[in-house]
């Protein structure tokens, strides 16, 4: 059974659907018992950073997910549930004087490295939209979650922060800046920037993948 997070923010059905279509056992969940018995768990991308780590928090789910990652549990984080396995986001952060760090809010804290808003200029000065909105493109390393996924291939991004550079980063893409677009953390916990469930073919391939990963626990 794979757990879709529900942090009471936006619609997750896209998500179940997309995992029950690739022949996923899937269900949404905002019990943290629930989640801690999950044979793997998704924590979707919607929503800002701030509240959706103050939500998990106040229901429980933080440490369950945190815990269940170390545990080795199969997981998938997408666009906003990848950026919470950081420690720190700028969304919605509180600057309290010039002389003073801002207090940001803290995500899972599974990989190190503060999410930052993308900028609006790239290093020659040309001008981009923020949000990123639309279909770009991947370059990776090796992964599991490439399988069957050629090098370049197209998925759909709608986001205006991105993770930082870690060694834990398989995969980048590039708008403005080159940004981590898949993060792998041990064997089989993953985070992707993109949306694989509005991501055609590509994305249902490699939601196929993580449901197999998921089976074979």
């Amino acid at each position: 059974m794979i757990a879709v997070v529900d942090y009471h923010k936006g619609n997750l059905k896209s998500v179940e659907r997309g995992l029950i279509g690739v022949g996923g056992d899937a269900i949404i969940t905002d019990d943290p018992a629930v989640i801690a018995q999950a044979d793997a768990i998704v924590l979707p991308g919607v929503g800002a950073f701030a509240d959706a780590a103050a939500t998990m928090r106040e229901l429980g789910q933080m440490e369950v997910v945190r815990d269940a990652i170390a545990r080795g549990v199969p997981f998938l984080g997408i666009c906003l549930g990848m950026h919470l396995m950081f420690e720190e986001g700028e969304e919605g952060e509180v600057v309290t004087g010039e002389d003073e760090d801002p207090i940001r809010p803290e995500g899972l804290a599974v990989l190190p490295g503060v999410v930052g808003r993308l900028p609006r200029l790239d290093e020659q000065g040309a001008a981009y939209k923020i949000p990123h909105v639309g279909w770009n493109s991947i370059e990776f390393e090796e992964g599991p979650l490439f399988e069957g996924i050629p090098q370049g291939e197209f998925f759909y991004f709608t986001h205006s922060y991105a993770a930082p550079e870690t060694p834990a980063t398989i995969a980048r893409t590039t708008h403005s800046i080159t940004f981590p677009s898949v993060v792998q953390y041990g064997e089989r916990a993953f985070g992707v920037q993109f949306h694989p469930e509005k991501s055609s073919d590509a994305g249902a391939r490699m939601l196929a993948t993580f449901v197999r990963i998921a089976r074979e626990g």
